[in-house]
């Protein structure tokens, strides 16, 4: 049964351990995972952006998918379906299809506008009983065509996204989407530090986490990141662990062709990459 995020990431603050958000881009993604998950007895937040969304056919097609492979599956650990990065609209459609959390990301309209937006939207997703997310500060990369250059978010104008009831807030402290760049200087704990004396109790979510050092990621967890994003990590993984079965000449071998065993090695390079986040960020056991 798929649940809000709400209480693993109470949970997680509480117990000094963070939930992995792993993105899911198909069928394989999804699988891999929630099998993971399972296997390790550990909580997990799958992801879905609205360009997956799209690719995938829409949101409604994505929460069938996971709901019943959930259950086909015998899924017993917590699992939230939850929309990164969401627009206004996008809210609402994922509302309606049947995700458990939403992410309102109305980091580029001016605080005010953020203010009014994400308060209407809390008090639709708590209405109906599910967790929602905010963003104050630009996380940096490219993310569906949105780019943000890593600014660090105000911890006054979190405390005021706080205040508005979200049940977690993602605040940009020099973090990226996508690979990090040659000299890229860390993530500002400073800033981490002084946003979370502003925002107490509430969890605090790290995007970017592709590529960010295991001591930075505990001392983040440290200071009160409870929710940990991944994507492009098992994006390539998954490239890798194909390119290798291709170049070794797999495909030409037998029915190697077959989509079943073609995809297959990606799907357990996943697995691989899902388990060592999952123990990085200390949810093993956690469910």
């Amino acid at each position: 049964m798929l649940v809000s995020a709400k209480d693993m990431l109470v949970k997680a603050k509480e117990g000094h351990y963070a939930v992995g958000q792993f993105n899911i881009n198909n069928l394989e993604w999804t699988k891999s995972v929630l099998l993971t998950a399972e296997e390790l007895k550990s909580p997990v937040i799958l992801g879905v952006s609205e360009g997956a969304g799209k690719y995938m056919t829409g949101f409604s097609t994505v929460a069938a998918m996971v709901r019943e492979m959930d259950k086909n599956l015998g899924i017993t650990v917590p699992v939230a379906l939850h929309l990164d990065h969401g627009t206004y609209e996008g809210c609402y459609k994922c509302i309606k299809a049947g995700f458990t959390s939403i992410m309102f990301d109305g980091s580029h309209y001016d605080i005010e506008e953020n203010v009014a937006k994400t308060q209407e939207l809390v008090n639709v997703a708590h209405q109906l009983g599910l967790s929602i997310e905010a963003e104050v500060g630009s996380i940096g990369g490219e993310e569906d065509g949105v780019v943000g250059m890593g600014e660090c978010a105000d911890p006054a104008e979190c405390k005021r996204i706080a205040d508005l009831g979200v049940d977690m807030l993602a605040a940009g402290i020099g973090n990226i989407h996508g690979k990090y760049p040659e000299g890229w200087p860390g993530l500002r704990f400073d800033v981490l530090d002084a946003i979370q004396k502003e925002t107490g109790v509430m969890p605090l979510v790290l995007h970017g986490g592709t590529g960010i050092p295991s001591d930075m990621i505990k001392k983040a967890i440290d200071l009160g990141v409870s929710k940990i994003n991944v994507n492009t990590e098992c994006q390539l993984s998954f490239a890798d662990a194909t390119r290798k079965y291709i170049e070794a000449g797999k495909d030409l071998e037998g029915k190697g062709f077959d989509p079943r065993k073609l995809l297959a090695p990606g799907a357990e390079a996943i697995k691989a990459t899902v388990k060592e986040k999952m123990e990085l960020f200390g949810s093993v056991g956690k469910a």
